[in-house]
């Protein structure tokens, strides 16, 4: 099965968004059309999506099911500090998107791939687990909390990586957010995730490493070929 690749670079949250939507759209479309050809969506049977990598400007996302007492500051103290806030339809609570932290949006076809919405999930972890075991992080799952924790067993569980997914029709978008050198800051302004007793970290505040994100997009792009057992054409 075929996955083609995005880099987007830096790009506006909602125009990222919209760029999302479409091609949800357009592969929904494909799904309903059955045989006929849709324009936009690939017709090539063995075509499962398309995934796409970026790096937001200052941004906080609150998911359809979130609380906005989550948000600790007021949306006019946000702009001020120059980030942006949506309400957007995705699973989860609040997060942050900003510079250096790479976010991943595979928008697939999950029945093309030949897996579920929980098993998609569990890929996605997977894939980011083994991201940063590449710079000697042993990372995790927390039971009943979905992502990826540094010390989920331990006395301080810290989230290196927030997923929250949309799925209809086994068609996915969003999808995950892994802090590689984020500043961290920026998350004392929520209680990420709705959680209040557990911490946020980045590969960079754990190993003291400033690795490229163009390194890091490499290497979350080939496992999760490998997890999702998809050729992903890229030109990274």
């Amino acid at each position: 099965m075929k996955v083609s690749c995005r880099d987007l670079g830096t790009m506006d949250y909602k125009d990222c968004w919209d760029l999302q939507q479409s091609l949800f759209d357009a592969l929904i479309a494909r799904k309903k059309a059955g045989s006929h050809p849709v324009p936009g969506a690939g017709s090539d049977p063995d075509d499962a999506g398309t995934i796409l990598l970026v790096e937001h400007p200052p941004v906080y996302t609150l998911g359809k099911s979130g609380h906005t007492e989550n948000l600790l500051v007021t949306r006019e103290a946000l702009e001020g500090m120059g980030a942006q806030f949506f309400h957007i339809d995705r699973g989860g609570d609040i997060t942050f998107h900003g510079p250096g932290q790479l976010v991943c949006y595979p928008i697939l076809d999950l029945e093309r791939i030949g897996i579920g919405l929980r098993e998609y999930i569990e890929a996605l972890e997977e894939a980011v687990i083994r991201t940063v075991a590449r710079y000697g992080i042993t990372a995790g799952r927390v039971a009943g909390a979905s992502g990826v924790w540094i010390d989920p067993g331990g006395r301080r569980p810290r989230k290196i990586c927030a997923i929250g997914v949309r799925s209809s029709r086994f068609i996915t978008m969003h999808g995950f957010a892994l802090n590689v050198s984020t500043d961290l800051g920026w998350f004392t302004r929520i209680n990420p995730c709705g959680f209040t007793d557990r911490g946020v970290t980045s590969i960079a505040s754990e190993t003291g490493l400033q690795p490229p994100m163009q390194e890091v997009k490499r290497a979350v792009i080939e496992i999760l070929g490998k997890v999702l057992q998809c050729e992903i054409a890229t030109a990274l």
